[in-house]
C-alpha cells in the first residue's frame, strides 16, 4: 500500500516537473487583460509640461493595471533633453505604449520622429507624416560640423536600437530622417515597416490592436483590445501652464506686460500691485525664452524701447522718442523671436508684437499728453489760489474757506452764517465773495 502511494507521489511529482520545465523553456509571454485604454493628447511643440503629462499618464496606467496607454502624438519637435526624458518614461512602462500620429494631417516630426518609435506599437492616420529630425543649435542655427556629427551619430544609434526590430529599411529610414532631414508620408513609412498600422481612426486601431503581440521590457505581451474601453486623461493645471507659457506669443505678451509693471513701479514707488505682476510676468517670460529658441540680442532694442518712452515724458521731444521706441519694440521682438533659422513654431507672430508695440506706445503717448498739458498750465501760488474755491460764511463778514478763515465782502447784502459762497477776488487781507445759488 505503502509502495503504491509513493510510486502515485513521484509520478505526480514527475509531471508537476516537466510541465515547469516545459514552460521555462516556453517564450514567456503574457496576456493583457484590462478593459480599460488610457488616451493622452500630445499636441504642439514638446515641453516640460508635457513630459509631465507623459510621466503622469504612464503612471497612472500601470497603477490602475490598464491595458495599454495610446499617446496621440502632432508635434513639430522640440528639445533633445525633452525627446529623451519621454523616450526614457515610454521606454520604461510596464504597460503598453501605443503611439498613434492623428489626426489626419498631423506630424511626428524632428524629435517627435522619435517619441513615436520609441512606442511599443507605432500606428499613424491617413496624409501624417514622419522624419525630419536633422538636430539644430539651441537658437535653432545649424550646428558645428564636429557637434552636429556627434549629436547626428548619439540620435541614429537610438533610432537604430529604436527601429532594429522593424527591418532594415525601416532602419535605413529612420537614418535618413536624422542624417538628411527625409520626411516620409504615411505610406512611405508603412511599406518600409517603420509603421505597424494606418488607423483613420481610434475604433479601428483597437480592432487592428487586438491579438498583436509587443515586448514590453524583455516579456511578450499579447494584446487584447476586443472590449476595451477608452478613457483621456485631461493635463493638470501645471502642465497645462508650462505649455501656455513656452508660446513665443504668450512669451513675448509676458515680457511687455513685465516691462511695464515694473516701470509703473519705479516710476510711481509705493504700490506693490504693479511690481508684483511685473516681476511675476518677467519670471514666466524668462522661463518661457529658456526653452524656446530666442536670440537675446533682442533683449537690447526691447529694453531700448522702454528707455526711449520714459525719456519722452522728460524731454520736450514731443512724442518723436516714443515712436522711435515702438519701432524698437518691434526690432526686438523679432530678432528676439523670428531670427533666422528658428523653427517657425517658436516664431512670434509679427501681428501681435506691432499691435501690441502700438498699443504701448499710445498709452505713453496719453501719458505724454498729460505731462505737457501740466508743464504748459500756469502756475498758481499764494492766496491766487483761493480764486473759485468754495467756503462757507460764518457771519455776516468772514468765511471759511477749506481751514482758515478770512475776513470777507459781499457786496451791498450782508452774509448770513451757514451760507455757501464762491471766491471771486483776494483783496490784501479779505476774500470777495458771491453767494452760490
Amino acid at each position: 500500500m505503502m509502495i503504491g502511494n509513493l510510486r502515485k507521489f513521484w509520478r505526480l511529482f514527475l509531471l508537476l516537473f516537466f510541465a515547469l520545465l516545459a514552460t521555462g523553456l516556453r517564450p514567456a509571454w503574457a496576456q493583457s487583460s484590462s478593459h480599460e485604454a488610457l488616451l493622452l493628447n500630445l499636441s504642439g511643440p514638446l515641453s516640460a509640461g508635457m513630459a509631465d503629462y507623459v510621466q503622469r499618464g504612464i503612471n497612472q496606467a500601470q497603477n490602475n493595471g490598464d491595458a495599454l496607454v495610446i499617446l496621440q502624438l502632432n508635434t513639430p519637435g522640440g528639445a533633445i533633453d525633452l525627446m529623451t526624458s519621454m523616450v526614457t518614461t515610454i521606454r520604461s512602462s510596464k504597460v503598453p505604449v501605443v503611439v498613434y500620429v492623428a489626426p489626419q494631417g498631423a506630424m511626428a516630426a524632428s524629435a517627435g520622429t522619435v517619441i513615436a518609435l520609441a512606442g511599443h506599437v507605432l500606428a499613424m492616420a491617413p496624409e501624417t507624416i514622419i522624419g525630419a529630425a536633422s538636430p539644430v543649435g539651441a537658437q535653432g542655427e545649424d550646428l558645428s560640423q564636429t557637434e552636429a556629427a556627434k549629436t547626428k551619430e548619439a540620435l541614429k544609434a537610438t533610432v537604430r536600437t529604436l527601429a532594429q526590430r522593424r527591418g532594415q529599411k525601416a532602419v535605413d529610414l529612420a537614418n535618413s530622417a536624422i542624417d538628411t532631414a527625409q520626411a516620409a508620408t504615411v505610406d512611405e513609412a508603412y511599406a518600409a515597416g517603420l509603421v505597424d498600422f494606418v488607423s483613420p481612426d481610434l475604433p479601428t486601431l483597437l480592432s487592428q490592436l487586438n491579438g498583436f503581440k509587443v515586448d514590453v521590457n524583455g516579456q511578450t505581451v499579447q494584446l487584447n483590445t476586443a472590449q476595451v474601453s477608452v478613457t483621456t486623461l485631461p493635463g493638470n493645471l501645471l502642465e497645462t501652464m508650462l505649455n501656455v507659457i513656452t508660446d513665443p506669443n504668450v512669451v513675448f505678451l509676458l515680457l511687455a506686460l513685465g516691462a511695464q509693471a515694473i516701470l509703473i513701479e519705479v516710476t510711481n514707488p509705493g504700490g506693490w500691485i504693479p511690481g508684483f505682476v511685473g516681476a511675476v510676468s518677467l519670471a514666466l517670460a524668462f522661463y518661457g525664452m529658456g526653452i524656446l529658441s530666442v536670440n537675446w540680442f533682442g533683449l537690447v532694442f526691447v529694453i531700448l524701447a522702454f528707455v526711449l518712452f520714459v525719456l519722452d515724458i522728460k524731454a520736450p521731444t514731443h512724442g518723436a522718442l516714443t515712436v522711435a521706441g515702438a519701432a524698437s519694440m518691434v526690432a526686438g521682438a523679432l530678432v528676439l523671436f523670428n531670427s533666422p533659422g528658428t523653427p517657425a513654431f517658436q516664431q512670434v507672430n509679427v501681428v501681435l508684437v506691432v499691435a501690441t508695440s502700438a498699443l504701448l506706445a499710445a498709452g505713453f503717448a496719453v501719458i505724454l499728453a498729460y505731462a505737457l498739458r501740466a508743464m504748459r498750465r500756469p502756475l498758481a501760488l499764494g492766496v491766487q489760489t483761493l480764486i473759485g474755491k468754495v467756503g462757507e460764511a460764518r457771519s455776516a463778514n468772514s468765511v471759511q474757506v477749506g481751514s482758515e478763515l478770512w475776513s470777507a465782502e459781499s457786496g451791498d447784502n450782508p452774509l448770513e452764517p451757514g451760507e455757501q459762497v464762491e471766491v471771486v477776488a483776494v483783496k490784501g487781507l479779505k476774500v470777495v465773495v458771491r453767494r452760490r445759488l
